[in-house]
């Protein structure tokens, strides 16, 4: 399958890893805590201040002077002198809650199975299947053969791998369809450039003739030539190669110049055809080359038409199209291999339902749809032409569809997960329907879903519409009075913020802490119009949506805003500088993780990553309509001299998709500026990208600060 690339990618609560179930009247004890005054000395030492170099950056006759651009040069020592002394100050300042940051890290370990393995993939008579090890930080590679007492063959170790490197993460894996060979890529920085190391299976010894760095890849048929795509120096994925080993021969058969668009490449399910996807934010076009083809050219099955997103697969003699056309939240049809454009419409188009994926097995189609805010799995039978949703035990929780790489599977393999319900891998036959348990993740430390409950709210936005908010808390929490609540957001790119279960989360739930994902508009969560209404011309929905979501969970007696803290990362960490701007009394602290707040400065400079392409999704300041858009919510440029809630603001020196400047200059400015006595730290991680750290213990490190943060802003001392 192609793999499109998402620029500002959402970091969840903080908390990404698996994170001891305490006792009751531990609980109430903590909570009470709550009404404490902040914990922070903020006297010694002083605060770092950067130096001033104010630099004209006036457009459109609007007159702005930026004092903390100098902050973008990367390779200027007194940049990097900065970063490390504003560390060391954030360090210092949280240094009274190393007690706890301890307790919190080692609750977390106490959850997660240390020697653990991943829910094994069936492929050419071998099972596929990653495994950790205590005390090391990494996932192991491995793979034995499906028949019973087979021998575990280690493939790739990084532990072993990462050398004298500070990151290491895999980003692609594909085995060819006769199984000789196994094509990887590497991301050493953690700046998401990949490179390619092709290993032949049989002996573990690696192809010569590497490819450098790509941004996407996957075989032809057999195991001789390769199909990748490299990206331009604006980290624009533009470029299709094709690379035949046993001739040491490279070409490039596609060049996209289209600057909002970037391309990927991916074969059918079935192995048939090899699928070059050209997408902007809304509109894309497919191409098409049969995978025994090495000499071929891709060939367009359905030109590029404004605003018609489709994707496309290939199953016996026919392609498959997931379309917009016609359908504002898609629908399926299909048409002959000869004629792309002759279509026969096979799931209508539902307008409550949106289609968000879609998995081509040899019997079955499976349909990953969102309905009322959450996500279904719908199976259409080739057979019967009947289509049918898989049931789900909870009224709110994530579903998605799993690893499945054979294509002529007789059953389907899914993930399901929820606020209190840990992970758990099913596969289900296409035929019986019959479900069965193929990995249940473990939290250990006591943990018992039974402890906690969650629910669904709907707060009611300024403009009357509804906008759903998950929540989750100890079940002996006393509801009969606010408490200290954490709400998270996101809210852009159509993505959905998936209800998903997070060991590290029950640190905060035991000490009483409420935690609600407020699912605003610019995301996916319900359907094609959400994303629309929170997106170009209509962004301000987005920050709208999420301050009255706080305002109602204040006005319903879930919290108030001296025990209401926040995050969001990425472009949530956009979302969070904007509100705060907007309503900095109604939080108490919030944390930005590499946020995406210098909004105009980066829009309006196209050398930078993927800036281009977002034109689309935020609109192009170069037009000054669109410029007025942005310039009333810019979280940087919109800074104002009020108190503002205790903050923690965290960049990665890496980073390619939101630049460490861009959190750096936020919180430079805004100390010069606010007129509070609160807390404003940032830690700089100078070893990883956008992402954070890759490494599983350094990773439970950051989310225990985090939370540390969090609790010392709360009075919660233990």
């Amino acid at each position: 399958m192609i793999e499109p690339l998402r620029r500002r990618v959402s970091l969840g609560d903080l908390s990404l890893v698996p994170s001891m179930h305490l006792a009751r009247p531990l609980l109430c004890f903590l909570m009470a805590a709550t009404t404490a005054l902040a914990d922070f000395d903020l006297t010694s030492p002083a605060a770092p201040v950067a130096a001033k170099k104010p630099k004209d950056v006036t457009v459109h006759e609007d007159k702005r002077i930026d004092d903390y651009f100098w902050l973008r040069e990367k390779s200027n020592p007194e940049v990097v002198s900065y970063l490390e002394r504003e560390n060391a100050y954030t360090e210092a300042v949280l240094a009274p809650a190393k007690e706890l940051r301890a307790a919190l890290y080692q609750e977390m370990i106490g959850r997660i199975k240390e020697d653990d393995t991943s829910a094994p993939v069936p492929y050419l008579g071998f099972l596929y299947y990653t495994r950790t090890e205590k005390n090391h930080q990494y996932p192991i590679y491995c793979r034995r053969a499906a028949t019973e007492g087979a021998a575990e063959e280690v493939l790739l170790d990084l532990n072993a791998l990462i050398g004298a490197h500070t990151y290491i993460a895999v980003g692609h894996y594909r085995v060819s369809d006769d199984g000789r060979r196994l094509a990887y890529s590497i991301d050493w920085t953690g700046y998401r450039q990949y490179e390619v190391f092709v290993m032949n299976l049989a002996t573990h010894a690696l192809v010569p003739q590497q490819i450098g760095k790509v941004a996407g890849l996957d075989w032809g048929a057999g195991s001789d030539v390769l199909y990748y795509v490299t990206e331009n120096d604006a980290k624009r994925s533009d470029q299709l190669h094709r690379w035949t080993l046993s001739a040491a021969k490279h070409e490039l058969l596609y060049e996209e110049k289209d600057e909002l668009y970037n391309i990927g490449v991916g074969k059918s399910r079935d192995g048939r055809y090899l699928l070059c996807e050209a997408a902007s934010k809304v509109t894309t076009e497919v191409r098409a080359l049969p995978a025994t083809d090495h000499a071929g050219q891709f060939k367009i099955l359905l030109p590029r038409e404004e605003n018609h997103e489709y994707h496309a697969d290939y199953r016996e003699g026919r392609f498959y199209f997931v379309t917009n056309k016609g359908a504002k939240n898609s629908r399926v049809v299909s048409a002959p291999a000869a004629n792309p454009v002759d279509w026969t419409e096979l799931v209508p188009h539902r307008p409550a339902v949106k289609v968000t994926g879609q998995e081509f097995f040899k019997t079955h189609l499976v349909l990953a749809v969102r309905e009322d805010g959450l996500p279904h799995l719908e199976i259409f039978d080739f057979a019967t032409g009947k289509l049918k949703r898989l049931e789900m035990p909870e009224t709110a929780y994530e579903v998605a569809v799993d690893k499945n790489w054979e294509y002529d599977a007789a059953e389907l393999r899914f993930s399901y997960q929820s606020l209190v319900r840990p992970t758990t891998v099913y596969a289900t036959d296409f035929a019986t329907g019959a479900r069965r348990v193929v990995k249940a993740i473990e939290v250990l430390g006591g943990f018992d879903a039974k402890n906690y409950r969650s629910e669904r709210v709907w707060a009611t936005a300024r403009d009357g519409v509804q906008v759903p908010v998950d929540i989750v808390y100890r079940a002996d929490v006393d509801r009969s009075k606010p408490q200290p609540f954490y709400l998270y957001g996101y809210g852009s790119y159509g993505v959905s913020m998936p209800d998903a279960f997070n060991s590290s989360r029950v640190s905060l739930l035991n000490r009483g802490l409420i935690y609600g994902i407020a699912h605003i508009r610019g995301g996916g969560e319900l359907g094609e119009e959400w994303r629309e209404a929170g997106r170009m011309e209509k962004k301000m929905n987005t920050f709208n949506d999420f301050v009255d979501c706080a305002d109602w969970l204040v006005k319903h007696g879930w919290t108030t805003p001296a025990q209401l803290v926040t995050s969001g990362g990425s472009a949530g960490g956009l979302l969070m500088g904007a509100v705060l701007n907007q309503r900095p009394d109604l939080f108490h602290a919030a944390i930005l993780a590499v946020p995406f707040v210098d909004v105009l400065n980066t829009m309006l400079d196209a050398t930078l990553p993927l800036t281009t392409e977002e034109y689309v999704e935020w609109g192009n300041p170069n037009i000054k309509e669109q410029y007025g858009w942005m310039r009333a919510y810019s979280p940087y440029d919109n800074i104002k001299a009020a108190a503002y809630p205790h903050l923690l603001v965290l960049v990665s020196y890496n980073d390619s998709q939101v630049p460490y400047w861009e959190g750096t200059k936020y919180l430079a400015k805004l100390r010069t500026t606010k007129t509070d006595a609160n807390a404003l730290l940032l830690h700089a991680t100078m070893g990883a990208g956008h992402g954070g750290a890759a490494g599983r213990y350094d990773a439970l490190n950051d989310v225990a600060r985090n939370y540390a943060f969090l609790f010392s802003a709360l009075g919660i001392a233990k």
